[in-house]
């Protein structure tokens, strides 16, 4: 769909949405990233009773089908939950998953002006600052997150895993695995048992935000601005979300600071645990990076597969999964460290 199209569907249901005398819509461009869904940012002009008001706005779309399919509706939820919280999320607006609106599910949101390039945070004298105090700001930010009651929130259609939080995401990743590969990957098959024969007992189950990683944070020269992509939110047992920070993709090369090339394990466990977090084995964690690798390796599956089935054409999703080889590595040597 075309951009002059969008900018007019997203007129007239804005305008419904919000009762509003008038609406007008302005530099309407579709942004870069978001390999799992499109994204456009937008100015937004709206007239109510003689009151005008001016917002940046994102709109967040289903662009086609993918592998690896997720809910706009649901996500939208969780980011709301989030932001009554007073948690780094951008203010929800709208949402919906009516077809005829724009030929597929989309919300829309607040734009956050900022930085999401994470080569930028990791080498530009711009953001010297922000790299001294982001992995606190984020263990803090992570900390809150945990903390979010989802029966308050009416999250009740989260995902939930079964006695075993661990084994369950295990499975879920087998299954996908299976699913997805079109060629043997031994590495992961090694990695599947290992997991099994190591898996640890979940101490608490809580929100988790599913995709915590530097790529999915605005920053500016002071740090932190918000946490974008809640679309992998579920119930789990908090320390995934740890783990996954700590995958060896998010560094960008840095591989001296391994959580997401700013910060170190220790630094960014301690600040977890006094912004209120559960009290954190190494042990434990190393476990949930270890199962977040064998993960992103078989998303970087499952986007080529999007790209190369046909379902969504992106030299974006082609290109991700080259790196399907570096998870394998990793994995690899990550087993091999803990022997």
């Amino acid at each position: 769909m075309e951009a002059e199209e969008i900018a007019r569907r997203l007129t007239n249901f804005i305008r419904e949405q919000g009762s509003f005398d008038r609406v007008a819509i302005e530099s309407l461009r579709r942004m870069a990233g978001g390999a799992s869904r499109e994204i456009w940012s937008f100015d937004c002009e709206t007239e109510r009773d003689g009151q005008t008001e001016r917002h940046g706005m994102v709109l967040r779309r289903d662009g086609g089908k993918h592998r690896i399919a997720t809910s706009r509706h649901d996500e939208f939820l969780v980011i709301r939950a989030a932001f009554k919280e007073g948690i780094s999320a951008p203010q929800p607006f709208w949402m919906t998953e009516d077809p005829a609106v724009l030929e597929g599910p989309f919300f829309i949101m607040a734009r956050i002006d900022g930085e999401t390039i994470a080569r930028r945070l990791l080498r530009d004298e711009a953001y010297t600052k922000a790299r001294k105090v982001m992995s606190t700001q984020l263990a803090e930010i992570l900390a809150k997150i945990h903390q979010i009651d989802p029966v308050k929130h009416n999250l009740d259609f989260l995902a939930r895993p079964g006695p075993e939080a661990a084994i369950s995401e295990v499975e879920r990743y087998e299954q996908m695995f299976r699913m997805l590969a079109l060629e043997p990957h031994p590495a992961f098959e090694i990695a599947f048992r290992w997991l099994r024969s190591h898996a640890p007992k979940t101490v608490r189950l809580a929100l988790v935000h599913g995709d915590y990683r530097i790529g999915n944070v605005v920053f500016g020269p002071e740090g932190v601005r918000a946490i974008l992509d809640w679309e992998g939110a579920h119930i789990g047992d908090p320390m995934e979300d740890i783990g996954w920070m700590c995958v060896r993709a998010w560094r960008f090369g840095n591989d001296r600071l391994p959580v997401g090339g700013i910060g170190s394990r220790e630094d960014f466990f301690r600040a977890y645990a006094a912004a209120g977090g559960d009290a954190i084995d190494p042990a434990v964690v190393r476990w949930w990076e270890t199962l977040g690798n064998l993960k992103w390796g078989i998303i970087t599956i499952g986007q080529a597969r999007t790209h190369i089935d046909g379902l969504v054409k992106s030299v974006e999703l082609a290109s991700i999964g080259r790196r399907t080889a570096e998870t394998e590595l990793e994995i690899l040597n990550l087993i091999e460290s803990k022997n």
